[in-house]
């Protein structure tokens, strides 16, 4: 059995949890902060065997794929001269881990 935390961002985790739920996957969603924007995330944790792993990396490559977002840098509040930057957003984090025992009661 393995536990997988994924950490994606908060526009991505529903369309990925719907995805993984209509698989068959049990998802249990904890809000998360942090990265370059300082936006949200959402880690999700999923219980599965470890057969199961790549399929469900396979759905979160495809619901959270990379992709570029403008970012507006007004440095000084009220200056109208505010510097564009595109940057990559998307993507994911995942750790893989070994459950030594699960229980459900």
């Amino acid at each position: 059995m393995k536990l997988i935390y994924v950490i994606v961002r908060n526009n991505d985790s529903s369309q990925v949890t719907e995805t993984l739920n209509r698989k068959g996957f049990y998802v249990t969603k904890m809000a998360s902060t942090g990265g370059f924007l300082r936006e949200g995330n959402t880690t999700l944790l999923i219980g599965t065997d470890e057969d199961k792993v790549d399929e469900v990396i396979d759905i979160v490559k495809k619901e959270c794929g990379p992709r570029q977002q403008i970012f507006m840098n007004n440095m000084n509040p009220g200056d109208y001269s505010a510097i564009n930057s595109v940057v990559n957003v998307g993507g994911a984090t995942i750790f893989v881990m070994d459950v030594e025992r699960f229980e459900k009661i």
